[in-house]
């Protein structure tokens, strides 16, 4: 079975303008790649612009369709409003919104300090909390409908997990929303869904998460029934369907793409209650020593 064959026909998002958070790399990179393939054009925004500029002309190299870069920090309510204006004025319009901009420390809460704590409540909840706000509004005010909102979520959001607290509070808000506005904002015939990811490694964060050799000694793969990790196709496929119109009937649901990791056990990083003391102040170290390369 080939993971990383592509589910939607030609064209399946022609005329759709897309905005894409967290753009950059990773996951959102993958969901903005297939985006473009399908014909949609996409705006991709994050703080670093020459990563995004780099991105974007890479992407429309491989797929010849049309991604914008465009710096917003979505912490910040006025940048998103700033980035939403330059959205329309480059496409006319704006149809998706697909929140994914993340932050993620790995740690013992104790040790997290307040800041480091509201530094992934922000760009996690109070960053899709803006854009979710600023494209609902516009949308509501020009009267715009068969539009939709996209949530990257995580199976914890609903289980909660030791070690990634700041992350699972932050979602479990995300989610509550999602579900909330489902139902408030239909009658302007805007959707909004979720995805909760299991495993999907990418070289960044996951270089962040697990520095060195932890990759190996926690391999997340074995906690999965399915004893793999997903490819990024397969979550780029869900995607698309979810801002696609052939899910144009699927409102306010969260579908979870893990191979039943959560099903197993609840809490992706709960393994982590077997790294020792010592083990922390290592990991802390080279979690530091990569954040000031």
């Amino acid at each position: 079975m080939d993971l990383a064959a592509k589910m939607l026909r030609d064209n399946a998002l022609a005329d759709k303008v897309i905005v894409v958070t967290g753009g950059g790399s990773g996951l959102g990179k993958a969901m903005t790649k297939y985006f473009m393939e399908l014909g949609a054009k996409v705006a991709i925004t994050s703080r670093d612009l020459e990563k995004l500029k780099a991105t974007a002309q890479e992407l429309e190299t491989e797929t010849k369709g049309k991604c914008l870069a465009l710096q917003c920090d979505v912490r910040y309510y006025d940048q998103v409003e700033t980035m939403l204006d330059n959205v329309l004025k480059e496409y006319g319009k704006v149809d998706v919104l697909l929140n994914n901009a993340a932050g993620n420390f790995i740690s013992p809460t104790e040790r997290l300090s307040a800041n480091a704590w509201d530094t992934i409540i922000d760009i996690v909840l109070k960053g899709s909390k803006n854009c979710t706000l600023a494209f609902g509004k516009h949308w509501i005010d020009k009267k715009q409908t068969n539009t939709n909102i996209l949530n990257i979520v995580t199976t914890y959001a609903w289980t909660g997990s030791a070690y990634v607290v700041p992350s699972a509070t932050a979602k479990a808000g995300v989610l509550a929303m999602t579900r909330s506005l489902a139902v408030e904002w239909a009658k302007y015939g805007i959707r909004t869904n979720a995805i909760a990811p299991g495993p999907f490694p990418t070289k960044g964060a996951w270089d962040r998460l697990l520095p060195g050799d932890l990759k190996e000694k926690f391999d997340l793969a074995k906690k999965v029934p399915l004893k793999r990790v997903g490819e990024h196709q397969e979550l780029a496929n869900l995607a698309a369907y979810l801002v696609s119109d052939f899910s144009a009937y699927v409102n306010g649901e969260v579908i979870t793409i893990d191979g039943g990791e959560w099903l197993q056990g609840a809490g992706q990083f709960n393994l982590l209650e077997a790294i020792p003391t010592e083990l922390w102040d290592m990991l802390e170290a080279m979690i530091k020593s990569k954040g000031n390369k």
